[in-house]
């Protein structure tokens, strides 16, 4: 799978560690930064993440930050972008189930490393259901 992942200073770490596990597994992994944990503004690296997701380019994307909600908010801008904030398995299982989410946003501030990667990993396994979603995922953009 290709993978586009991107954070700021709070999710640097998580961003860094999740590269190599996903690397690991075999995925195709893109870095879109930032390169350091020092202070930056998250819409910086968001954006082109999105973007990227928009265009096909990449299956799905990753972003994470402090509480998630910031990256999250700003990939949720991008017509076709569907960013949903996870933070345990049912609401990760859900928004791909039911939300066809094509973007996971992982709050690092208040879950553990491992928690992340996990939730990562079911949100890569879960398919869309399609159906009756179907109908609801086609009504979210404006």
């Amino acid at each position: 799978m290709k993978i586009a992942i991107g954070a700021d200073h709070a999710g640097f770490i998580y961003k860094e560690q999740l590269k190599k596990s996903l690397a690991s597994l075999g995925h195709e992994v893109a870095d879109f930064g930032p390169l350091t944990p020092d202070s930056v503004d998250y819409p910086d690296f968001v954006h082109p993440v999105a973007e990227s997701v928009k265009k096909n380019l990449f299956d799905f994307g990753i972003l994470i930050c402090g509480s998630g909600q910031g990256v999250s908010i700003t990939a949720n801008k991008h017509k076709g972008i569907r960013a949903a904030l996870a933070w345990n398995a049912e609401v990760t299982q859900l928004s791909r189930q039911h939300n066809d989410a094509n973007i996971i946003c992982l709050p690092a501030r208040f879950i553990a490393y491992e928690i992340a990667e996990s939730l990562v990993s079911l949100f890569l396994e879960t398919k869309f259901e399609a159906g009756r979603h179907q109908r609801r995922v086609n009504k979210i953009n404006c």
